[in-house]
């Protein structure tokens, strides 16, 4: 059973920043796609980034281009997402998934407010 444990979430102000961090085991990390997705109160969840097994390719939704970057660690099990320049409608729980072992991690709240 993969396991997906995210951190590093909570509560920023508009234009702050805060880096998310999904530590996996139980899997051999390095050979396998991850996505990070996120759900804010009352809607759909949605896909926010993917990266490949190496990191080389990443893909964005349009609403964080420029803004969030992911990247990972395949040495540390970890893939992450750095966000820049967050704005009140990032807040949501964010969520890492391994599509390929349909698994996903137990989300970590990112809130920005003033």
């Amino acid at each position: 059973q993969v396991q997906l444990v995210e951190s590093g979430g909570g509560l920023v102000q508009p234009g702050g920043s805060l880096r998310l961090s999904c530590a996996a085991s139980r899997i051999i990390f390095g050979t396998y796609a991850m996505r990070w997705y996120r759900q804010a109160l009352g809607k759909e969840r949605e896909l926010v980034a993917q990266i490949d097994d190496d990191g080389v390719s990443k893909n964005y939704a349009d609403f964080v281009k420029g803004r969030f970057t992911i990247s990972r660690d395949n040495a540390k099990n970890t893939v992450y997402l750095q966000m820049n320049n967050l704005k009140p409608e990032d807040t949501a729980v964010y969520y890492c998934y391994n599509p390929s072992r349909n698994s996903w991690g137990q989300g970590t709240q990112v809130t920005v407010s003033s």
